[in-house]
């Protein structure tokens, strides 16, 4: 064979070897996975209030780059993100005014909501500055709400959202237990008191897990997550009572929406 022949020859097969490594590794590549459409609704717990550095333009719904899911949408770029969660929300307020950014095409939707319902910030203030029967007969009567009147306002949010976002993964977290019982904490309430806040958070995850699946909504816990740093831990990524910020009391810190809250949004989308 003539030396332009075998030359010629040669680019051939090398050029055959290239196209087929090429076609080999085309096929194997991973595929590309759409960005999603992201809203994000809910309460407090949602919006950040605790975490800090909220954005002046939320308002009193103290929003914050410091949310969980925030960091979600900086994690994972979503095609659109909306964040409407606001401090103070209950069932009806995110019904009345949180939902406008849903429609066919929202893929991911986080919630948290019911807490503000069942009277979450009452019972705190009268365990902590009222008489422990007092505490425990609030504790009791938030409890009866959750049986009887907050399953009805669960349903009302989550038939709206399923009613503009059809197609949407519904993910609802819950809300962490506050105390570790047997803690470091010197003062304050007593275990008494605080195992019975902790069973009443319970009850509500409890009750919100079940309205969530009967969605089809996936629910997802967060007490596992904050194990080992509530209040009392010597740990805690909750505020306590913080008198300089009485809102921020017994809300998650930046450590608990990034180390407690994001993670379980992150393996539940």
């Amino acid at each position: 064979m003539k030396p332009s022949r075998i030359t010629a020859f040669a680019t051939s097969l090398l050029l055959g070897a290239v196209l087929a490594l090429t076609g080999a590794a085309s096929a194997h590549a991973a595929p590309t996975v759409a960005a999603v459409d992201y809203v994000a609704l809910g309460d407090s717990y949602s919006s950040g209030l605790g975490a800090g550095a909220y954005d002046s333009a939320s308002g009193d719904c103290k929003r914050t780059s410091r949310a969980y899911p925030a960091l979600w949408a900086t994690a994972n770029k979503p095609a659109t993100f909306a964040f409407t969660a606001c401090s103070g929300a209950r069932t009806s307020d995110v019904t009345a005014s949180q939902l406008t950014p849903l429609n066919s095409g929202t893929d991911l939707v986080s919630i948290t909501v019911g807490g503000n319902d069942a009277g979450f910030s009452d019972v705190m203030t009268v365990c902590v500055l009222q008489s422990q029967s007092a505490c425990l007969t609030r504790i009791a009567t938030a409890r009866s709400y959750v049986d009887t009147t907050l399953p009805g306002r669960l349903d009302s949010v989550y038939t709206a959202i399923k009613t503009k976002a059809p197609s949407a993964r519904v993910v609802v977290l819950g809300y962490p237990r506050f105390y570790k019982i047997g803690g470091s904490c010197l003062a304050g309430l007593s275990d008494t008191v605080r195992t019975a806040i902790n069973n009443a958070s319970d009850h509500l995850n409890a009750a919100t897990a079940k309205r969530a699946a009967d969605h089809g909504f996936t629910f997802a816990e967060v007490a596992g997550a904050f194990t080992g740093h509530e209040i009392c831990s010597g740990s805690a990524w909750l505020h306590s009572l913080n008198v300089l910020n009485v809102s921020e009391s017994y809300h998650p810190t930046a450590a608990g929406q990034s180390g407690g809250y994001l993670p379980v949004l992150a393996s539940a989308a």
